[in-house]
């Protein structure tokens, strides 16, 4: 059996069924050997450590373009790679950005850095499943009801706003209703032990939840609010389930270790926010004008990686590399 796709400009793509099988078993496989080096690792992760771990995650992101190309064939291959490069660019910018919510949240709860991998682990199983979930439900309203597509662009339009409002926004756990929730009515202790969710009281024995119960739940439904965020923006760039599908597996995969190498440097380029909030405007806006004009998917495609590639180069110009998060 064989699923086809079909992208804009009558791309399509024809991915076997076993492929599919095989695909997921592998990511399975990265993510288990992530998991194992984090259990086996008797240390906090290294900057070393973590510079490498996020080289070889983002190694494998770029190097899935050889099956895109594979897939799509040599006369729309390169256009199918470009799309998902982009997909996959901006996707990352935004894991990122949600990686600084992550350690507001970790640090409000003064989670221990040996605690944190086991959160990270099962928020980064919450994505792929949240992502897989938005995205086959998102382009399904699309091809059943056309006219969402808009509200699609309009959520886009809305979370670039939220985004360069970012330096004024703050993040604040205690307003999160779930963790409101579970700080009212689950017993809890008031320590951590490890990485356990569940200890024994020391004085009765009863069992207790950990604060590190409250981390995990405030970042569970951040992760909610993160996938309505991306899903928009890789619909906006590809319409077709196999690229934003995987494009979006691609950023997630290496989370944990991205993060630890942005909790050891602390470092975050200036203008690549705004620039990112640019980024998401621009693909919202697209929504809307292309029902009426057509916009090449080379013009789109450059333009991210323009906008991206100025801001990056115009932080390092400026002095504009944050050395901390802020507060």
């Amino acid at each position: 059996m064989v699923e086809v796709t079909t992208i804009p400009h009558h791309i399509e793509i024809q991915v076997p069924m076993w492929f599919w099988e095989l695909y997921h078993a592998v990511i399975i496989v990265f993510i288990a050997i992530d998991l194992l080096a984090g259990v086996r690792r008797k240390h906090a992760m290294t900057y070393k450590e973590a510079g490498a771990w996020s080289a070889l995650w983002i190694a494998v992101g770029l190097a899935w373009g050889v099956f895109v190309y594979w897939f799509t064939g040599p006369e729309k291959g390169l256009e199918a790679l470009g799309l998902y490069y982009a997909a996959f660019v901006v996707e990352k910018c935004l894991s990122m950005d949600n990686l600084f919510v992550f350690a507001v949240i970790f640090s409000y709860f003064s989670v221990p850095l040996r605690a944190q991998p086991i959160v990270l682990y099962v928020g980064i199983l919450t994505a792929i499943i949240l992502r897989a979930t938005f995205i086959a439900g998102g382009l399904w309203l699309i091809e059943q009801f056309h006219w969402t597509i808009y509200i699609f662009g309009a959520v886009l339009i809305y979370s670039g706003y939220k985004l360069l409002r970012a330096g004024e926004v703050r993040v604040d756990p205690t307003r999160n209703p779930v963790v409101k929730f579970a700080q009212r009515f689950l017993p809890m202790a008031d320590y951590y032990d490890g990485a356990k969710f569940i200890v024994r009281s020391k004085q009765d024995g009863k069992l207790l939840f950990t604060p590190l119960i409250l981390a995990l739940l405030a970042i569970e439904t951040s992760d909610i609010i993160f996938a309505f965020d991306s899903v928009p923006a890789v619909i906006a760039i590809t319409m077709n389930f196999f690229l934003a599908y995987t494009s979006n597996i691609s950023a997630i995969l290496g989370l944990r270790a991205l993060y630890f190498l942005i909790a050891i440097t602390m470092f975050r380029f200036k203008y690549v926010g705004p620039a990112l909030a640019g980024i998401l405007v621009f693909l919202g806006i697209k929504i809307f004008v292309t029902q009426f004009i057509t916009i090449p998917v080379w013009l789109s495609i450059s333009i991210v990686f323009t906008v991206l590639g100025a801001a990056i180069i115009l932080s390092i110009m400026k002095g504009g590399v944050k050395k901390e998060i802020e507060e």
